[in-house]
């Protein structure tokens, strides 16, 4: 047996990692500017974190959800606090895409509707229902192609209200920031505007934070910079900081009924030690702030790389915090690989020509400079070759 070939893959093996650092089976060493999609938020092998897996490894790995597992509520109480969200209720899942999927459910039960309302270029994942309100249609296969769904462009409030008002939809879904279409925000005023609607024709809003959670932004979900209060929010990826976990928050307007959510692997004890590890660190270690702050150094310095270049080499930047896309134009799209084989960096793509930038929330400005000085080096090398 091998495995199925679906992945495209670099020819690396990471085998070690620590902090921002990884290295290949080679003994190369790699600056990690991506954390895996955005899933390492707290750094590699941060010492609280691998110890407190350790530790609950030597107590217990898992059992099921048919008993009590005093770690859950200690996570979900955690985040609650942590995240500003105290009065939500939380149910844990393996993944983002999980996460999505529980979110369309509950909305689904609680309208008693079964159409949704997402947005041109998102992406939620691709198990059933996540895949259908993901706007890839080659993902999409005729087993998913059945969901009733419907894609408006971002930011156009008028065209959602038009379809809104028909009575027919269970949920809106949006992301806080797009990130596989690459790094798209919606507008502030837009998401008041779509909070505002969709409670006043009893739509359920659910905010998509899987990739642009968990303080990435500086603020603990993206959303939270417009001030809005969705009615569901999903989060994964930076939740675990590499062991599987996933969680939607349920505002109070939801009624829990036994047997209308259910995981045999969700929330097991290993995932919890590692989510409660993951928000520790990012209190005690103030990483919002580092966040926010290291973001704005490398959103700036990137400002005036752009501007010393121009437009022919990087039409545009985009981002919030850590979560950053470079818009690349044709001639200068291989520097992404570049930083990687040459650089020894590693980054994220969209498209063909975005670079993504999603490194761990605890990187330092020194850090940001050996990017940025390889990122100019990797620029000034295609220049020369295309003379």
């Amino acid at each position: 047996m091998k495995a199925f070939d679906v992945y495209k893959l670099w020819p690396i093996e990471p085998v070690k990692a620590e902090g921002t650092a990884v290295w290949d089976k080679d003994g190369t060493k790699y600056l990690d500017m991506y954390g895996g999609h955005a899933v390492i938020s707290v750094g590699h092998a941060h010492p609280l974190y691998n110890k407190m897996v350790k530790d609950q490894l030597d107590k217990i790995s898992f059992y099921s959800n048919s008993v009590l597992n005093s770690l859950q509520t200690e996570l979900a109480e955690r985040l609650g606090r942590v995240s500003g969200y105290e009065n939500y209720s939380l149910f844990l899942s393996n993944s983002g895409a999980e996460a999505n999927e529980n979110a369309l459910k509950l909305a689904s039960f609680h309208t008693g509707k079964s159409k949704v309302l997402a947005f041109k270029g998102a992406f939620h994942g691709r198990s059933s229902g996540a895949v259908a309100v993901t706007d890839i249609p080659k993902i999409v296969s005729p087993f998913n192609s059945f969901h009733q769904v419907v894609f408006a462009p971002m930011n156009d409030i008028a065209e959602v209200r038009s379809y809104l008002h028909t009575g027919d939809f269970a949920a809106v879904i949006i992301e806080g920031i797009q990130g596989v279409a690459g790094i798209y925000e919606p507008d502030f005023n837009f998401l008041k505007e779509l909070k505002e609607l969709t409670s006043q024709l009893g739509v359920v809003l659910i905010l998509d934070e899987v990739q642009s959670g968990y303080g990435r932004t500086g603020k603990f979900f993206a959303h939270q910079h417009s001030g809005v209060e969705p009615d569901i929010i999903t989060t994964a990826k930076g939740m675990g900081n590499g062991f599987p976990i996933g969680g939607t928050l349920i505002s109070p307007m939801f009624k829990p009924v036994q047997g209308m959510l259910g995981t045999t692997f969700g929330g097991n004890h290993l995932a919890c030690a590692a989510a409660i590890a993951v928000l520790r660190i990012i209190e005690e270690e103030s990483l919002l702030v580092n966040a926010q702050k290291t973001g704005d150094y490398l959103m700036n310095s990137l400002c005036e790389i752009k501007t010393k270049y121009g437009n022919e080499v990087i039409s545009d930047i985009r981002g919030r915090g850590l979560i950053i896309g470079i818009d690349m134009t044709d001639k200068f799209i291989p520097v992404r690989d570049d930083l990687l084989f040459k650089e020894k960096i590693f980054t994220g793509g969209a498209k063909s020509n975005i670079i993504r930038l999603l490194p761990p929330l605890n990187i330092t400005n020194k850090e940001c400079d050996v990017f940025l000085a390889s990122f100019v080096k990797c620029i000034e090398t295609i220049k020369k070759d295309l003379k």
